[in-house]
């Protein structure tokens, strides 16, 4: 059984998830590490959200304003034992539903060309890669994603 909990980037068990989260992508980003954290800072995201499979918390992502018009998805993981079970699914379509009901109508993201998975399902998603925003322009191991929102 999985539950959503919309919540902050306060919540203890998004925090133990981001703890994982920053070790996986320390293994995954090698040197490139601290470029990619600097941009990662959990503090103060007021759109965050728990996948618990039943009381366990498995997955988590949240999102952030990046204009009047769009969100920037952020901290998308599940934890590799629960990974295959449409979990990063589940929490994308909530964040994006999240966003709508905000006034949204855009969402972007960034994630590393090594991360097949992730790119998997953000074109699974309706996510189309785009040109580098932002901080990742002119960054070779981003991958940048656009999806309009209706």
């Amino acid at each position: 059984m999985f539950s959503l909990k919309r919540t902050t980037s306060d919540n203890s068990d998004f925090n133990a998830l981001v703890a994982q989260l920053d070790a996986y992508l320390a293994i995954l980003d090698g040197d490139d590490h601290a470029f990619y954290a600097q941009f990662n800072k959990s503090s103060l995201l007021k759109n965050a959200l728990v996948c618990y499979e039943n009381t366990i918390p498995v997955g988590i992502g949240a999102y952030k304003e990046y204009d009047a018009n769009t969100v920037e998805i952020k901290r998308m993981f599940t934890l590799p034992e629960a990974r295959g079970k449409g979990i990063g699914f589940k929490i994308l379509n909530e964040l994006e539903n999240w966003a709508i009901e905000e006034g949204y109508t855009i969402a972007i993201l960034e994630t590393g060309h090594l991360q097949k998975d992730a790119i998997h399902l953000y074109q699974k998603s309706g996510y189309e890669i785009i040109e580098n925003y932002g901080q990742y322009f002119g960054v070779e191991n981003s991958i940048c994603m656009k999806k309009s929102l209706k």
